[in-house]
């Protein structure tokens, strides 16, 4: 890692928690060291499936302090911004093509208080982001397609990710603003080292954690070991 560089961050996804203990969920992965919580919402329309909406993130949070990482995979978008602001995220991710007006609802995001970012699908390409570089926060790419958690990672992420780590160095260079680059789809200690190799700095990763609890219910030693092995990458 270079000294300008961000630290690396583990975001446990909750869709693979146990939503009948979400609230003891949170505090266990917050209390083994993770960075934030990956919060994913779904509206069967945009993707295949339905989840959680902003109840449930309000829920949440009073349960822990680290950061809620709200991934919004819905259309139309900007409608929802407000109401998960309202209901305690700090980062608020979309994908462009959901959204009419990518830069007023970045916009909108931020207005909001929270922090901005775009997410890539695995076909999606990187140029959305070139013209809008200023309201983002985050880069977030997709190793798998949206939809589902427990699927296996997509090797063509690799080349993206060094793909969008050079635009996004790039862009620190000329302004001195660090972007966030994020990964979510099939991490696992396994393959993290690859991941950050290739560039991200926050991973993203539910089943990995929420599947390997310690033996007295927490999540330590797969926060440990996730990692130590995505710092020997970089």
């Amino acid at each position: 890692m270079t000294a300008d560089a961000l630290p690396i961050r583990i975001a446990p996804s909750i869709l693979s928690a146990d939503f009948a203990r979400l609230g003891e969920e949170v505090r266990a992965i917050q209390a083994a060291g993770a960075d934030l919580v990956h919060f994913d919402v779904m509206d069967n329309h945009y993707v295949p499936n339905l989840t959680i909406g902003p109840l449930v993130c309000q829920a949440i949070r009073p349960h822990v302090t680290i950061p809620i990482d709200v991934h919004l995979m819905v259309e139309p978008v900007d409608a929802l911004v407000p109401m998960f602001a309202k209901a305690g995220a700090n980062i608020i991710t979309f994908h462009p093509e959901a959204s009419r007006h990518v830069d007023r609802t970045l916009a909108l995001i931020r207005d909001q208080g929270c922090q901005a970012g775009l997410v890539f699908n695995p076909a999606t390409p990187l140029e959305w982001m070139d013209d809008v570089m200023d309201k983002l926060d985050m880069v977030l790419l997709m190793s798998v397609n949206p939809g589902f958690g427990g699927q296996s990672f997509i090797e063509s992420a690799i080349d993206k990710l060094k793909r969008a780590r050079t635009r996004l160095d790039a862009y620190a260079a000329r302004t001195g603003r660090r972007i966030a680059l994020e990964i979510d789809g099939g991490v696992k200690v396994e393959n993290i080292a690859r991941i950050a190799q290739a560039g991200a700095d926050t991973f993203v990763a539910g089943s990995a954690v929420f599947g390997a609890p310690d033996a007295d219910g927490g999540y330590r030693t797969i926060m440990n070991k996730l990692k130590s092995a995505a710092q020997a990458g970089t």
